[in-house]
């Protein structure tokens, strides 16, 4: 799902964006939920979407899953936005161009590492990019604690070691992190630049098209499947249009350190779904290295923020 000095926002310095124009229609009426419950709400869906396209593999591939998912929600976003091409500017186009490659990346390398890895596992790794990123950036030595519980959750999901864990999984995982935190920043300003979900559907055909050719390399034909092409865009409306929707008209409202902190539960969400779905149980060990990374994130986004606000020691006279 689901970052750039936060866990999965921008720096917190910019952490709540200019409040836009009503938007109107159904996508209005979602903000009846109110920032926190639109990105529950999302995570929740995006999770689930996610454990449904692992049922989904066995007949598309990865890449083929998440170019059926990709593709139609672009087709739905471009149908209901129907986004005007004429009246932006280069850094417009610039922005939702970089926002469509970033989820286009998060998508693909997300999808191979649950091919090879239990989902739980996938997104918990997957945080630990934006994590590290926010540790990194940060000044204040209590950043080493939650560095410290993050690589013992690293530690006890790969059960002391990771031989036990598709290497190959582990990697795309962590890759999928750093596109997660482009994600994060880039949705973010696609929002402020574009009306109501308008900049979503032009970076969602951007990714659709990244991710087209190598679709089709992987499956071929069996994306035509009406099955394959049913449930996949069943996929496409629970892990992307929903969520990223939401997610989009919650960041215009939402302090990106709070938008962090809820997004930080998306390992536990992806425990849950995988248990739920794809009867993926967890040991003791990992329900335990889960909760660890969570605390991790959460602990750097709240210390991130504290850092922000605390005002400057005055000049002495």
């Amino acid at each position: 799902m689901s970052t750039v000095n936060t866990p999965s926002a921008p720096s917190a310095s910019s952490a709540r964006t200019p409040v836009p124009p009503r938007v109107p229609g159904r996508l209005g009426s979602l903000g009846s939920l109110g920032p926190v419950g639109l990105v529950l709400a999302g995570c929740v869906s995006v999770q689930f979407g996610g454990a449904l396209a692992v049922t989904l593999m066995p007949r598309a591939g990865a890449l083929g899953v998440v170019t059926l998912r990709l593709f139609a929600a672009a087709v739905v976003l471009l149908l209901v936005c129907r986004p005007r091409l004429r009246g932006h500017s280069r850094a417009d186009w610039g922005t939702v161009i970089a926002f469509g490659v970033v989820m286009g990346g998060m998508n693909g390398l997300f999808y191979e590492a649950v091919a090879r890895i239990p989902l739980g596992a996938a997104v918990t790794l997957e945080v630990l990019g934006p994590l590290t990123l926010s540790v990194l950036t940060s000044r204040r030595a209590i950043n080493a604690l939650w560095a410290a519980l993050a690589l013992g959750g690293v530690f006890l999901l790969g059960g002391g070691g990771f031989g036990g864990v598709d290497p190959v999984g582990v990697a795309f995982a962590l890759a999928a992190g750093a596109m997660w935190a482009g994600y994060i920043v880039f949705s973010a300003r696609t929002g402020r630049r574009f009306p109501q979900a308008d900049g979503l559907a032009l970076a969602m055909a951007v990714a659709a098209l990244l991710i087209l050719p190598l679709g089709i390399a992987t499956s071929g034909s069996r994306l035509l499947d009406p099955t394959t092409l049913g449930l996949g865009s069943a996929v496409a409306l629970l892990s992307s249009v929903l969520p990223y929707t939401l997610e989009l008209l919650a960041l215009r409202r939402l302090p990106a350190a709070t938008f962090a902190i809820l997004m930080s539960l998306e390992p536990a969400l992806a425990a849950a779904a995988g248990f739920l779905i794809l009867g993926q149980a967890l040991s003791a060990a990992e329900a335990a290295a889960i909760a660890l990374v969570i605390a991790a994130s959460i602990g750097a986004v709240r210390t991130q923020v504290a850092r922000v606000k605390t005002p400057p020691p005055a000049p002495e006279a």
